[in-house]
């Protein structure tokens, strides 16, 4: 497949091909992961799977006047001001962006059989590259095309700029997956991104208003995903409104909109717990050889136990995560509990006849209390007025999404960065989308990259300050480039 370039005007590829990248998605084979495994899944007892998040933000930081100060990777900030705070974790987080391109040939070249889900948010791999890390990149292309190590290290899709779904508005969530293939492919390849089936949302945040959970799952749909991570307190049971009860077997996720209609796909149940010690322990490998083969429609199959934490935070993480995956994979390789990556065991369970359609349902987190009081198909003012009369009867209620924490909100208390995002939202709506400025256009792809880098979720959790002028002020640089070349 013919290559794409991977910088055009010193900015990363993130528009300009998407009939390329659709008709790469369309022809890619049924199996992707599966026909190349070494594992016997009829014989198997039960199976985990582990994935690293990895993420760092872009940030108006390079010079001293925020106003024109050049948009640099925060990694590279770190790296150049190591005396501030924990600054100087700098160099160790490098090396945890490559260390799995270390790891798995290390461990193939054993005769082991390692697995590894990666997630690298755009913003990232951008500030990678620009820092002159070009290296890090080298050795990562490496564990993803070459065939030797590629079917032990699985790819998941994210949004670009590492935006949180239930508070980005959906065109531009769009735009964000889209931005991130065409980048992916870019970076390591149609092929490469031909193999990239599962989706790793920002934050593990899933969106519960019913209008934009919908297209949600129905953006995921139409960009090529087979599945979706979620986590297990943001779902429930449309019939109980109880938490998943096979936490470990696929689900499927169903969301109906105002005007009834609905979309589902495969979803993936992480389960709770302190995500990066959990994965930096393989927590879910010893979890996983306690339990048994289970019955899915007809079949007894191998149960997965899946978890994903950041691959660099924290000390456990960032100390004890290298030995202690080594130590598991040597241990389950050739056991009754591999490591397995999800892609390859979903492409096991279709190849014996299990489909989508057998997978118990969920839903979104307090959508029962909604089709309690709402019949689907009365539209979106009926929705909106159920959706009140339930906040002021029920204070837990609300439509904010559930995130890896049910203790955060992505909107209460940032009104003032918020209130950025949506006015440049809709001015990049109104002077770029609506006009249909060509998506090659070098100030449609400037202005793309701006507004993706100003919907990262570090602008809102990481409290209010100097992160919230960062993203105003990318916020700004957005609307002025629309308004000095595309208004």
């Amino acid at each position: 497949m013919s290559q794409l370039e991977l910088y055009i005007d010193n900015l990363p590829n993130i528009s300009g091909s998407e009939a390329l990248i659709e008709k790469a998605i369309q022809d890619r084979p049924e199996q992707v992961f599966l026909n190349h495994s070494d594992i016997d899944f009829n014989t198997i007892h039960s199976a985990c799977a582990i994935a690293l998040h990895m993420h760092q933000p872009l940030i108006p930081a390079g010079g001293d006047d925020l106003s024109t100060a050049a948009i640099v990777g925060n990694l590279q900030d770190m790296m150049e001001h190591q005396d501030i705070g924990d600054n100087h974790n700098a160099p160790v987080f490098l090396w945890c962006y490559r260390r799995m391109a270390e790891l798995v040939p290390k461990l193939v070249s054993e005769g082991k059989s390692p697995r590894a889900m990666l997630e690298y948010s755009g913003t990232l791999l951008h500030g990678l590259w620009q820092m002159g890390h070009q290296d890090v990149i080298d050795e990562l292309r490496r564990i993803t095309c070459d065939p030797a190590f590629y079917p032990k290290v699985e790819w998941l899709g994210a949004p670009w700029g590492h935006a949180v779904a239930p508070s980005t508005p959906v065109q531009d969530f769009r735009l964000h997956v889209k931005a991130w293939q065409h980048h992916f492919a870019a970076m390591f390849g149609l092929d490469a991104l031909q193999r990239v089936k599962g989706f790793s949302p920002s934050e593990m945040a899933l969106p519960n208003h019913p209008d934009v959970a919908y297209e949600y799952i129905k953006t995921l749909k139409e960009c090529g995903y087979l599945w979706l991570l979620v986590q297990e307190h943001t779902v429930e049971h449309p019939d109980n409104g109880h938490s998943p009860q096979t936490p470990h077997l696929p689900h499927r996720i169903v969301c109906t909109n105002s005007e009834g209609k609905s979309v589902s796909m495969i979803a993936i149940i992480k389960t709770q717990g302190s995500d990066t010690k959990l994965v930096a322990q393989m927590q879910p490998f010893y979890e996983a050889q306690g339990l048994n083969r289970q019955q899915l429609a007809g079949h007894l199959v191998p149960p997965i136990v899946t978890q994903i934490a950041d691959g660099e935070n924290g000390g456990v993480m960032m100390n004890e995560f290298p030995p202690k995956f080594e130590e598991a994979v040597r241990n389950s390789s050739g056991s009754n509990t591999p490591l397995v990556n999800v892609t390859e065991y979903l492409e096991y369970l279709l190849s014996i006849g299990i489909t989508e359609d057998d997978f118990p349902v969920i839903q979104p987190i307090k959508q029962k209390q909604i089709w309690e009081n709402f019949k689907p198909g009365d539209g979106q003012k009926k929705l909106e007025q159920v959706i009140e009369q339930l906040k002021q009867n029920d204070h837990q209620f609300h439509m904010e999404g559930g995130s890896w924490t049910n203790d955060l909100s992505w909107v209460k208390g940032y009104d003032n960065v918020l209130s950025e995002m949506e006015e440049t939202s809709s001015f990049f709506n109104e002077h770029v989308l609506k006009p249909g400025v060509k998506t090659d256009n070098p100030d449609y792809r400037n202005a793309l990259f701006h507004l993706l880098s100003s919907q990262t979720s570090c602008y809102r959790y990481w409290g209010q300050g100097l992160w919230t002028d960062f993203g105003r002020e990318i916020c700004r640089r957005t609307r002025e480039i629309i308004s000095h070349n595309l208004g």
